[in-house]
């Protein structure tokens, strides 16, 4: 382990307005955790930053220094990318202000902020923008891996609503990128992950949504599995944009609207969220409760931020997880036959297998656009590994492993690079697709030395 040396402390901290906690504090295991328990790195320091100054500091200590560094906003990547051994890691975490301009639909929002903390502040004007199903993750991490979430069918992925990032450079250059600000920079923060700096600041053009949505789950056995499966790709391809109808399979979590007799059995779920009229919008989504007999459903009229945290119970820090993912340009049968099989044999309780509906607004936009290059993808699958027990490593793994291998040839090409683990290295290339040449000469322009490394990296050309 790496231990810094008293003058290096010193130097260290007198820059810092924030805290700086090192390996001998007592908060240093707690501020060194992430949401995925199979993280366990020790940094020489954490670094929590309570401003921009602070963040340039520490990029310039970790550069002159020859430190590794890690950034960390939400703490939530899979592979662990907000924490390293043995070097510094830049923590946002009390960087989470929100500011909404509700009249021009616009929010600028600190690199530290949760979904929740932005959700909290913009739905009290009506307002959102695409951004992940689960409220503890960061904003800025899910941003610069392009982003998606409930809303990406009528309002595309995160990065389509980007507008503004305030960029601490590996130089440690405060820069502001935009479309007309060092435009390369911000065509790469767009779906270029953290290769190429701390953002500090986002600045995001926002749409109308909500308070209020239709929302809900409607629950079909397992046995009707492939039917259900089949009739939701019928039902998507048809769907207006403001339609969102994701399929989960797992077992049956203990909801109150489903018999207790169904809790811990396999089953197929329907997750939907309707952006327009609600009532409109039951009769849009009647068919959904027909595909089959449901064991339960739970469909109503309910706030947006609720809707954004309804599955928090479902993904909450602590446990293990190891994820494999397939972009899908279509459903085959082939597919539904594959899933089938293994959601049928799931090795944990918490284990799932989910389809994530996006097209719409997603696909409108050239693959050459931004760095994020998979347009043509229509459906983003998670082979969601979780338990707790360390025992069970190698059982859970395996089975998220063999069901990848198994779906691979119905897949696209692409993955989504926020669903890529530690060691999937080899598949870096087909996360950013047909731009990476091109990131990597952007890369070579802004971090020619590959400060930030500590990332699904990108390498300077």
């Amino acid at each position: 382990m790496n231990n810094l040396q008293a003058t290096q402390i010193k130097a260290l901290k007198a820059g810092i307005q924030g805290e700086v906690i090192l390996p001998e504090d007592a908060s240093f295991d707690t501020a060194r955790q992430v949401w995925n328990a199979m993280i366990d790195k020790h940094p020489a320091a954490i670094v929590r930053c309570a401003a921009t100054p602070d963040v340039v500091h520490a990029v310039n200590f970790a550069r002159e220094q020859g430190l590794r560094l890690a950034v960390r906003g939400g703490g939530h990547n899979i592979a662990g990318s907000a924490v390293c051994d043995d070097g510094i890691v830049i923590d946002l975490s009390q960087m989470k202000a929100v500011y909404v301009d509700a009249n021009n639909r616009r929010a600028s929002i600190e690199g530290g902020a949760t979904l929740a903390d932005f959700d909290a502040a913009a739905q009290v004007h009506g307002l959102a923008i695409p951004l992940g199903i689960n409220s503890t993750t960061g904003v800025a991490g899910l941003t610069l891996g392009a982003g998606f979430g409930w809303l990406s069918r009528k309002y595309g992925m995160t990065i389509d609503s980007l507008e503004s990032a305030e960029v601490v450079t590996a130089a440690g250059e405060v820069l502001r990128a935009s479309a007309t600000e060092h435009p390369d920079l911000f065509w790469a923060l767009r779906g270029g992950s953290g290769n190429f700096g701390v953002v500090t600041r986002f600045g995001f053009r926002l749409h109308p949504v909500g308070p209020n949505v239709l929302a809900g789950l409607i629950v079909y056995p397992f046995a009707e599995a492939k039917t259900v499966l089949q009739q939701y790709r019928e039902f998507t391809d048809k769907a207006p944009d403001d339609l969102s109808v994701w399929t989960v399979l797992r077992k049956a979590p203990p909801l109150p609207f489903l018999p207790e007799a169904v809790h811990g059995q396999e089953v197929v779920i329907l997750a939907l969220l309707y952006t327009g009229d609600p009532e409109q919008g039951k009769t849009l989504i009647e068919p959904l409760h027909h595909f089959g007999t449901p064991v339960g459903a739970h469909v109503g009229v309910m706030p947006y931020v609720d809707w954004q945290k309804a599955f928090d119970p479902l993904l909450t820090p602590g446990a293990r997880n190891y994820w494999k993912s397939h972009n899908f340009s279509k459903l085959e049968d082939g597919l539904f036959d594959a899933v089938i099989e293994y959601a049928g044999k799931l090795p944990s309780p918490q284990c799932e297998i989910f389809f994530g509906a996006i097209g719409g607004a997603t696909t409108r936009p050239t693959p050459d656009a931004m760095a994020y290059a998979h347009r043509d993808a229509r459906f983003v699958m998670n082979v969601h590994g979780r338990w707790d027990d360390p025992a069970d490593d190698a059982d859970c793994i395996r089975w998220a492993r063999d069901y990848f291998k198994a779906s691979a040839p119905f897949a696209s090409g692409g993955v989504y690079v926020n669903f890529l683990t530690a060691d999937e290295g080899d598949r870096v290339k087909a996360a950013y697709g047909q731009n990476y040449e091109r990131l990597a000469q952007v890369k070579r322009r802004y971090d020619p030395a590959n400060l930030f490394s500590t990332n699904q990296n990108i390498q300077p050309a």
